[in-house]
């Protein structure tokens, strides 16, 4: 299977992620064929020039590459394996692409059910959101062999502007699930931060301008994640000092949180993990400062 003019897309799963994505391959010169269960989601595709089918099997007939935007692994499973299933009708050559993000297991598990009809699987788990879609800046990680990796770049540059092909089938997954734990670890960080700031009397919505604001500029928790190790740094290695910085601010920062929480009477747990696990976690072990003769970050 070739990437080329030439390769119709499929796009089953026309949701709050899924439309917008498929709303970007409406330009695909290969032409695409959307398939939901809801009518009233895929007349907006059929209106604008897309083709519909009524069933995973249906889709899976006409084209070469399918993605799949549902919500979960046992979804995804119906998909693909179901009595209308895209297995059912895929012919050998077909890459089959898995956006929702599902088990690890369950992609290695689906890519032996298509590798039997002579179809490879790609774990492709998206980030950045439907705006992130609406925009074509997603970043696709990929799972799979350099083949199927091969068939699906172009087509999907139509929707992301950062592909990135994370290893065999399950890798992309796990990338997208260590991303994520990222992500949702940070949104709990700043519930304990608003309660923080609440307790203090501050505007908490004033503090979410403030992050959003200042992570824009600096990257946010993305700006340390430039090593290619996690092991702890040599001495007269490059990120020792710069490291080291990061963590004599942090632990400092960190500390005065943990003090003005215990003034406001405000449990702090990730701030108090969070000083303990810094350092060691960015390589250059824990080294508590009152102060930093540094600027602030």
């Amino acid at each position: 299977m070739s990437a080329g003019a030439g390769l119709r897309v499929g796009f089953i799963g026309l949701g709050s992620m899924g439309a917008p994505m498929a709303k970007r391959l409406l330009t695909w010169s290969g032409g695409l064929t959307v398939c939901d269960t809801r009518p009233e989601a895929v007349e907006p595709f059929t209106e604008a020039g897309a083709e519909a089918a009524a069933t995973p099997a249906e889709v899976a007939a006409q084209c070469e590459l399918i993605s799949i935007a549902v919500v979960d692994d046992a979804q995804v499973r119906s998909v693909l394996t179901g009595p209308d299933g895209v297995l059912g009708a895929a012919a050998p050559g077909t890459v089959v692409a898995v956006h929702s993000t599902i088990s690890d297991g369950t992609a290695e598990e689906l890519a032996d059910r298509c590798a039997e009809h002579g179809a490879e699987f790609v774990d492709a788990p998206v980030s950045g959101g439907a705006p992130g879609a609406d925009q074509g800046r997603l970043a696709v990680l990929l799972g799979g062999s350099d083949t199927a990796v091969a068939a699906v770049r172009e087509p999907f540059a139509t929707f992301a502007d950062l592909i990135v092909h994370a290893g065999p089938v399950g890798a992309g997954t796990r990338m997208k699930l260590a991303r994520n734990l990222v992500h949702f670890v940070s949104f709990t960080a700043a519930t304990e931060a608003q309660r923080l700031a609440e307790a203090a009397g501050l505007d908490i919505t004033q503090l979410g301008k403030v992050v959003r604001h200042t992570d824009a500029v600096t990257g946010g928790a993305g700006a340390i994640m430039l090593r290619d190790t996690t092991a702890p740094i040599a001495e007269g290695d490059f990120w020792l000092p710069i490291l080291r910085h990061v963590r004599n601010l942090g632990e400092k920062d960190l500390g005065l949180a943990l003090e003005l929480g215990g003034k406001l009477g405000v449990d702090l747990p990730l701030a108090g993990l969070a000083l303990d696990g810094l350092g060691p976690g960015l390589g250059v072990g824990t080294e508590r400062h009152a102060h930093s003769d540094s600027e602030e970050p």
